[in-house]
């Protein structure tokens, strides 16, 4: 089951780190999204998408969808007219994902995978009050990989200024509650300026810095900002790696890196490090 608590230096490892927007209603730029460089795509069929477009944007979908480029889909909630049919492309091979926005319940995942009718992974989407109240249980909800914050949302219907500091406090709770649930670790909300290159960085930065994982881009441009935060930088890499060459000559006894005492947890982060970095390495990343 997904609630069981798992070792995370493998999630990190392999887990994307961000996740492109696509319109469900252009076809033309699903190839594209896949050649931008971010580590997930995902087509959208809910706010990109007009409703009088949404029937032919999940056609889009089903006939371009394959094995040979999976891609995750950005569904409607579940209270909409077009949930039931857009949750049923989950049980296309292509279909590597679904992102579930508006989840505010364990219900809402578990109809998810019963439309599906396949074990998908689902990407909840917390954007709402009551969602953040039952984010612990959305959590646990059976094949649910990762919770995404959809902090603009959550703004607006908190009635909350803006989406940096104020949200911290429920950024760190996602990030609290991902780790205690046992499933990886969250991913922010989108920056919505995607000329501002520095913004974007320091968005990615103050997610990094509060447990998140990755973060949605809407556009290109963002992915490698985002990549820039989130990816071991070379000097991160050098830490790591005499962190683990000291361990490993100190066998069972302490060690001292750079004046530091290493215990478990910094041993463990250094591992993860270096986790990455082999990982992102075997992926062309």
């Amino acid at each position: 089951m997904p609630s069981e608590h798992r070792d995370d230096a493998a999630l990190s490892a392999f887990s994307p780190q961000s996740y492109l927007f696509v319109p469900g209603s252009r076809p033309e730029r699903f190839e594209r999204a896949l050649e931008s460089g971010a580590d997930a795509v995902i087509i959208d069929l809910e706010d990109a998408v007009e409703p009088a477009a949404k029937e032919a944007a999940r056609e889009n979908i089903a006939n371009w969808v394959s094995r040979r480029h999976p891609v995750l889909v950005r569904i409607n909630g579940r209270a909409t007219p077009w949930f039931e049919a857009d949750a049923k492309l989950g049980a296309l091979d292509g279909v590597a994902g679904i992102v579930l926005p508006k989840a505010e319940s364990a219900e809402d995942v578990t109809a998810t995978i019963a439309l599906a009718r396949r074990r998908v992974n689902v990407y909840p989407l917390i954007e709402s009050a009551l969602g953040m109240w039952n984010a612990m249980a959305i959590a646990k909800a059976p094949f649910v990989k990762r919770l995404m914050f959809g902090t603009l949302d959550f703004i607006a219907e908190m009635g909350m200024p803006d989406d940096g500091e104020p949200l911290n406090h429920y950024r760190s709770q996602l990030a609290l509650i991902s780790r205690v649930a046992g499933i990886d670790t969250p991913v922010d909300g989108v920056t919505p300026d995607i000329h501002d290159i520095a913004r974007i960085e320091r968005d990615a930065l103050n997610g990094k810095r509060l447990g998140f994982g990755a973060k949605l881009c809407i556009h290109p441009k963002q992915v490698e900002a985002v990549h820039s935060v989130f990816r071991p930088s070379e000097q991160e890499l050098a830490w790591a790696a005499r962190v683990a060459d000291a361990a490993n000559e100190a066998g069972a006894g302490a060690i001292t890196v750079d004046g530091k005492m290493v215990d478990r947890p910094v041993l463990l982060r250094a591992q993860r490090i270096l986790a990455l970095a082999a990982a992102l390495k075997g992926s062309g990343g």
